[in-house]
């Protein structure tokens, strides 16, 4: 890639970058210099420009982003993991459920060592992960990057160049760098003692975070146990545990592996496998077996929702995964959880990583088909089916979380265009208001926890999955960008646009007929366009000499 100044003559294509206003003409960073953006730098008087321009054997920083996001979770489910579209150089990768992540350190390290331009960043190995949490992303520095750096860091992140973890003359691992650990246990026995003196209350204390720690992994309490601190009557309530796991937690803590609770285990028929543990909270922690099942020992630091040693734990076994003797022994460093005020409590809802937007996409169908000569043109077929038909599936197909269609009252024949398809339909019965009222409509039918919502049209038959999902890469209320808009390939503004949660009350509170308009006006700052590919961001058939021409320029 070369990059520098570059006077007008050789810049059509490249890469522009800094953002630059000429002749009334906003010209963004990192957008391709165009002939009209060149026209109206010579206008404003402007000769050179700082851009790039990508060389044979490079790789655009989408691109090269893809292609490393792609080596991360090559088969994204068997991984656990989501990909994002990439957008600006920038691919993230998120858990699809609950669980326990784990990264080779190594292949993320090698990978990093490349090339300068190219860096993958993840949460810790072991990291405790929840649905849509950002686990990691790869961000390419400049505008491009060597296509045979990316292939080699790829090769390394993918594991297919031997560079992984592992013992000295021992193999690494197979398989990908990244790898989500989904919860697999769902159900749990709790078995609780109490000594003379003993406050209920205080039992009761004991259940109630041993089950919201289980609640917190997707598990449930499959019976629960109360007994004298009695090394038989502890191990009766063992034997008759039928949960996939077994928490014990004693009102005494142990102090040794023959005090009650751990000899329990091996009266039941059980052994045990580990007392102890270097992390504190969770030092008198133990770990035993019973009938293939896994029996955890819950010091007294577990009443307390605070961060201990016994989740790391607690975690690895939910997942189905072994804890060995030598795990534990491993946990040492980093495990001073004690009084540190600066660490988050998830078990008490403290702080967490960044999440996935849960996105609704809006499909406005309840427009009236006016300038159709009574046609209906959701119904004009594209490819055998409804175009909106069509729309709907491009949208499911994408990366949103819920579909959301908006129709006309008793509208039977669009009502069948859209049987068997996975989506909420809602009613306008304001529809001849205009578009104003199918967003509100919409918006009061969306789930609470939805983050953004993807405003799409019915009749635009060449907008596809990948157009959302290039939406939803961009979508980054942080770095300003809490509304995204499509473009087309000359970054022309169009359709689909998502907007963020904080303009949902201003969305609701439209009126007429000219959409979401005043908003993006009202809103510039918060606005970024997202080129997409082609010009199905502005194409929209309205007149059957629209459908027409639209046909015999495909030839169908």
């Amino acid at each position: 890639m070369k990059f520098g100044r570059l006077p007008l003559e050789e810049a059509e294509g490249a890469i522009l970058a800094h953002s630059l206003t000429a002749a009334g003409r906003r010209l963004k960073k990192g957008a391709a210099l165009g002939r009209e953006d060149l026209e109206a730098l010579r206008e404003a008087g402007i000769g050179q420009v700082t851009a790039a321009r990508l060389g044979p054997d490079d790789l655009s920083e989408d691109q090269a982003a893809a292609a490393l996001a792609a080596a991360l979770a090559p088969d994204p489910l068997a991984v656990g993991v989501s990909r994002g579209a990439p957008f600006t150089g920038r691919a993230n990768l998120h858990a699809l459920a609950t669980g326990v992540l784990r990264i080779d350190r190594a292949r993320i390290d090698a990978a990093n060592a490349v090339d300068e331009a190219i860096t993958v960043s993840t949460l810790a190995d072991w990291s405790r992960i929840s649905p849509r949490m950002m686990v990691a992303t790869v961000k390419i520095i400049p505008y491009a990057a060597p296509r045979e750096a990316v292939e080699r860091a790829a090769a390394i992140l993918s594991g297919a160049c031997g560079v992984g973890t592992a013992p000295e003359g021992a193999s690494p691992p197979p398989g990908p760098a990244v790898r989500c650990h989904p919860v697999r246990l769902r159900r749990a026995s709790l078995a609780l003692t109490h000594v003379p003196g003993l406050k209920p209350r205080l039992l009761d204390k004991g259940a109630e975070a041993l089950t919201a720690r289980l609640a917190a992994l997707g598990m449930s309490v499959a019976d629960e146990a109360r007994t004298p601190h009695d090394i038989d009557a502890l191990a009766e309530a063992l034997r008759a545990a039928t949960g996939e796991m077994i928490l014990v937690l004693g009102g005494s803590a142990p102090s040794d592996r023959r005090d009650v609770a751990p000899a329990a285990v091996e009266a039941a028929g059980g052994r045990l496998i580990r007392f102890g543990m270097p992390v504190d909270p969770g030092n008198l922690m133990f770990l035993g077996e019973l009938d293939g099942r896994p029996v955890l020992g819950m010091p007294g630091s577990s009443r307390s929702p605070a961060l201990s040693g016994t989740d790391w734990v607690l975690e690895r076994l939910a997942c189905g995964l072994e804890v060995t003797t030598a795990d534990i022994a491993g946990m040492g460093v980093g495990g001073l959880l004690k009084e540190i005020p600066s660490r988050p409590q998830p078990r008490a809802g403290g702080a967490g990583a960044a999440e996935k937007p849960y996105v609704t996409a809006l499909l406005l169908a309840a427009g009236a088909s006016s300038r159709m000569q009574g046609r209906d043109k959701l119904l004009e077929e594209v490819g055998g089916e409804p175009v909106l038909r069509r729309s709907a599936k491009a949208l499911a197909a994408s990366g949103v979380d819920d579909l959301v269609v908006v129709l006309r009252p008793g509208d039977a024949a669009r009502r069948a265009a859209l049987e068997g398809l996975d989506l909420t339909l809602v009613e306008n019965p304001e529809a001849a208001e205009g578009m104003a009222a199918s967003i509100r409509r919409g918006l009061a039918a969306i789930d609470p926890e939805t983050d953004a919502v993807l405003l799409a049209l019915a009749d635009m038959p060449e907008v596809s999955a990948a157009h959302a999902d290039a939406l939803i890469a961009a979508f980054d209320p942080a770095r300003g960008a809490a509304i995204c808009r499509a473009a087309d390939a000359q970054g022309r503004p169009g359709h689909p646009v998502l907007f963020g949660r904080r303009f949902f009350e201003s969305l609701s509170r439209l009126t007429g007929d000219e959409g979401a308009r005043d908003i993006l006006r009202a809103n510039a700052d918060f606005v970024t366009l997202v080129t997409t590919e082609g010009r199905a961001a502005r194409l929209d058939l309205d007149t059957p000499e629209a459908w027409a021409a639209w046909r015999a320029e495909r030839g169908s």
